[in-house]
């Protein structure tokens, strides 16, 4: 029988739009701090943003520059990011993302059995959590980087995600908002739902999807359903997830 029982939370652009809000500023005060003579702009890091991980965009953009930077500068970098992320989720500048919150407690009354699975550190992650839920946690376990070899795009962290819940695919729907995501996801075999961040984003020509929506909504703020079921209300609820998954499996079967 198919019917809800298990969603899988991207982190970075689908719960909270974090990227612009609190990663990009950490990163440059983090060079600032090291005297390093960078400055990354908006378009410099949606750009970067196709590389998955901090420490790999590091040194990406070092290589890009002809910069010799040994591994325990990079490392070095990354952890003074690190602190002034969390220095800034610490003072509030970050907020849910249109209708998650809603979302996510509507599941949570209904029983509905929610993770997280992110690319983020374990640190970011706890962070995150205990100042936008303010003490309340939704989630049964997370899957952070600390917990993969491979991250996203590769399938690992949703396969290890499944196996942690004992959920079936076909009771089961990803929220993502980037390419390495969803192709993650969708490799592990998920029903997913692409819902974009603040980051635009072209998406990949391999990147197959049924369900695409403009956001979650609320009483104040439509829901665009792109491509997916028809909406009963202005927002997504319990009820449009399982018509999506009723729909997913039909076309499975």
């Amino acid at each position: 029988m198919t019917y809800l029982e298990g969603v899988y939370w991207d982190l970075d652009g689908t719960i909270a739009n974090t990227e612009l809000e609190a990663h990009l500023p950490a990163f440059n005060k983090a060079f600032n701090e090291l005297g390093i003579n960078w400055i990354w702009d908006t378009n410099i890091y949606v750009n970067l943003l196709k590389i998955n991980g901090g420490k790999n965009r590091i040194t990406y953009y070092a290589k890009l520059n002809n910069h010799e930077f040994s591994d325990d500068l990079i490392l070095k970098i990354h952890e003074k990011k690190q602190f002034h992320y969390l220095e800034i989720i610490k003072k509030n500048c970050v907020s849910f993302k249109t209708g998650v919150f809603r979302l996510i407690n509507e599941l949570h009354r209904k029983k509905v059995r929610q993770f997280i699975v992110t690319s983020s550190s374990r640190n970011q992650v706890d962070t995150l959590i205990e100042y936008l839920f303010n003490g309340f946690n939704p989630f049964e376990f997370i899957i952070s980087s600390e917990d993969v070899e491979l991250k996203k795009p590769n399938p690992l962290p949703y396969l290890k995600a499944i196996e942690l819940s004992g959920i079936k695919k076909n009771n089961s729907i990803v929220f993502e908002d980037s390419n390495p995501g969803l192709k993650s996801s969708l490799a592990a075999n998920l029903p997913t739902i692409f819902v974009p961040s603040n980051i635009p984003i072209v998406l990949e020509e391999n990147i197959k999807l049924d369900c695409i929506l403009d956001c979650l909504g609320d009483e104040n703020n439509v829901a665009n359903v792109i491509k997916g079921p028809k909406l009963k209300k202005t927002y997504v609820d319990y009820s449009f997830l399982s018509d999506y998954l009723m729909s997913f499996s039909n076309a499975e079967n």
